[in-house]
């Protein structure tokens, strides 16, 4: 597999494992894949097929049996990788903007450091009016947008989104596709998602790829060819229409 400096990240033949009582339980086996800078990638797969494990793998917050994870045009330091979860996890003694903050803090930058990023961040997330408002006052779709920033502010090479919308209502959800989409088209960082709705993949993505349930790897790399910028027509579009059916014809394998 190609591992030039095009692409943000290479992994071949990873393999992941967890030992239990009842043995070693294989969860991700021959998977190999790579993703070039600046795409927007989305994963799907049935139930159980190891989607999260994987993220996690590649966040390197879990370690890994066999294979390898290259991030080929970085040098002479760890990858800086942004990981938004299902739920936003935001500290609820810290307002929005502190919530945002955090990264920078943990890291030692100085507070005018911190205070420039976090106004960026907070215009790009369309937080405006919001900075001193405590987690339990945003919505579900504005709590996630603060949990992008968060991840955005430490300037990732690339940021794996865990499901990030997948407790909200189908309205906000579409919404929140369409402003994820906004805030990737102004600061165009490499994405690998990770979403259970076919729709939402072929909105999203430049390509989505599709995990095996059993222990076959990726099964499907479907290039995405609706023309970007996108709006909410394309979902009713036949090229949308062809590309969904192409990825449930796969899942059901």
């Amino acid at each position: 597999m190609n591992s030039s400096p095009e692409n943000a990240l290479v992994v071949r033949d990873l393999k992941v494992s967890f030992q239990e009582k009842a043995g070693l339980l294989e969860v991700l086996e021959n998977i190999s894949f790579s993703i070039q800078k600046r795409d927007f990638v989305c994963l799907i797969g049935p139930s159980g097929s190891g989607k999260s494990t994987l993220l996690r793998a590649l966040a390197g917050l879990i370690p890994y049996q066999a294979g390898t994870i290259e991030f080929p045009d970085i040098h002479n330091r760890q990858p800086r990788t942004g990981l938004v979860f299902q739920k936003a996890n935001l500290m609820p003694w810290r307002t929005l903007v502190q919530n945002i903050a955090l990264p920078l803090e943990l890291a030692n930058q100085s507070q005018a450091e911190i205070d420039a990023a976090v106004e960026e961040m907070v215009a790009l997330t369309g937080l405006q009016g919001f900075e001193n408002s405590w987690p339990h006052e945003l919505s579900g779709g504005m709590a996630q947008r603060v949990a992008i920033a968060r991840s955005l502010v430490q300037d990732p090479d690339i940021l794996f989104l865990d499901e990030p919308f997948g407790s909200l209502d189908d309205l906000t959800r579409e919404r929140m596709s369409e402003e994820l989409l906004r805030i990737w088209n102004e600061q165009r960082k490499t994405i690998l998602m990770v979403t259970h709705s076919i729709p939402e993949a072929v909105f999203l993505a430049d390509r989505v790829l599709v995990l095996s349930g059993l222990t076959q790897g990726i099964v499907l790399d479907l290039p995405i060819e609706l023309p970007r910028p996108r709006d909410d027509q394309m979902r009713y579009s036949s090229e949308f229409a062809q590309a969904a059916a192409a990825l449930h014809d796969h899942l059901k394998i």
